[in-house]
């Protein structure tokens, strides 16, 4: 694995730093690598546990697992950086079910696929790294290339997955549903997941936005999801977290009008200096929309309602973004304006939603489920990072060995933005090849990576 690192590390000074990184298909790849795993003999160790007192720095494992077989369509790259989504944490907190069941599930496609379901699992679902290896067919990626993954999977060998890949019957999160992810040494993706790194970023800043800003432009921006236009309210749960950083950052590079919801000063504080003007601090105003376990409080959600229209002008929200779920998806049908979209992805505070239905059926409103990105999406999610009209919301990085830690931290939501996770980099700050354009986006890369 040094040879890797020395010759990645030489190209930081080199003269012609794709040139150097070239030189790493003629480097042997190592026999075993270092990855964070889940492992399958624990799945049990929670049971019993409240979500909340389930701890990821007890599954996630730092160990040595052998390096797999490269399939055709497939790339090997050297992960210089990864970071924690909250797929990690289910992951590590076998919840709402082990993660080995969709890797026995995938292990039975074919015998390429078995290498797959093994007793441990390699997570994570973003990764930035240079290309070492790839498989039979792959013609646009080569050695050297420096990339960022994305974290859809997909066989494609199905007519429902070619008008959007989302809809294959083999689509899977890569990382989350497949093994070999990308907080480890060296992870496997299929080449379809390859997309340029910005040039401007450091890995870590590059490693960042992946799942959550391919998520947040298919579930807000594209036709498959709210379809924003320039005007439109949209309401934005979180929206100084991980997810909800980069929705409000697109609601305002869209030309949209950003209602950002928080949970603290400091939360508000990161939307205003995103640029947001509407920022509602939940805690502080002291909204309980669920009186007790079973019942939700239908006098919050007109409390609710009547804050963001005094925010707007009076104005419900022609958008409500939606990731919370339960805790707050009774409000976000009864506030989304008439003819308005609910568009949820994810359910961070339980699965199992409740709304009034009267307020959905009879104002002619629409939910829309979202799921990550195709590769379309997530190419053009990517091209607002590379364009710098969309900033890494990177707020923590930790050593691969910390990744336990990490993960803690978004469990309990006491992180800000995104949490990274420094894999084969030795250091924060490496990997920039563009300092140009890094000195004229400087200034916004500093006030996101404030947060």
């Amino acid at each position: 694995m040094q040879d890797i690192l020395d010759v990645i590390m030489e190209a930081e000074n080199a003269a012609d730093p794709a040139a150097r990184l070239r030189s790493l298909a003629d480097v042997p790849v190592p026999a075993s690598y270092q990855g964070m795993v889940v492992r399958e003999d624990e799945t049990a160790m929670f049971d019993g546990l409240a979500t909340r007192d389930k701890d990821p720095r007890k599954a996630l494992h730092l160990q040595e697992v052998p390096t797999p077989e490269l399939g055709p369509g497939e790339a090997l790259i050297a992960v210089m950086a990864s970071a924690v989504n909250y797929n990690t944490v289910w992951t590590s907190i076998f919840e709402p079910l082990s993660t080995f069941g969709f890797l026995k599930r995938y292990g039975r496609l074919s015998a390429l696929t078995k290498r797959h379901d093994l007793p441990y699992h390699v997570v994570g679902s973003d990764a930035a790294g240079v290309v070492l290896r790839t498989g039979v067919g792959v013609t646009k990626w080569q050695a050297g290339d420096q990339v960022v993954a994305h974290c859809l999977n997909v066989e494609l060998e199905d007519a429902a997955g070619h008008d959007d890949t989302m809809l294959d019957p083999q689509q899977r999160i890569w990382g989350f549903e497949t093994n070999f992810g990308g907080l480890a040494q060296l992870a496997i993706v299929k080449a379809n997941q390859l997309m340029p790194k910005p040039a401007h970023l450091t890995w870590e800043e590059a490693a960042s936005p992946g799942l959550v800003n391919s998520t947040a432009y298919r579930q807000l921006v594209s036709h498959h999801g709210a379809n924003m236009k320039q005007g439109d309210v949209v309401l934005i749960w979180g929206a100084s977290g991980g997810l909800g950083s980069y929705a409000t950052q697109m609601a305002l590079n869209g030309g949209a009008i950003p209602v950002c919801v928080v949970s603290s000063p400091e939360k508000a504080e990161i939307c205003r200096r995103m640029g947001a003007d509407l920022v509602i601090d939940r805690a502080a105003e002291g909204y309980k929309f669920w009186s007790d376990e079973h019942t939700q409080d239908p006098a919050e959600w007109k409390r609710f309602g009547a804050r963001i229209r005094e925010l707007t002008g009076g104005e419900d929200p022609d958008i409500v973004f939606e990731h919370p779920g339960r805790e707050t998806f009774g409000a976000s049908v009864y506030v989304a304006k008439k003819g308005g979209t609910i568009v949820t992805c994810a359910s961070t505070s339980g699965y199992e939603h409740q709304y009034d239905n009267r307020y959905l059926w009879m104002s002619l409103k629409r939910i829309v489920g979202s799921h990550f990105a195709n590769y379309r999406e997530a190419w053009e999610a990517n091209r607002l990072v590379d364009l710098g009209r969309v900033h890494p919301t990177l707020s923590k990085v930790f050593p691969l060995e910390q990744t336990g830690q990490a993960a803690y931290e978004v469990h309990r939501n006491t992180h800000q933005g995104k949490v990274g996770v420094l894999c084969l980099a030795p250091a924060e700050g490496l990997g920039v090849r563009d300092q140009e354009k890094r000195a004229r986006h400087l200034p916004a890369i500093n006030r996101f990576r404030g947060v």
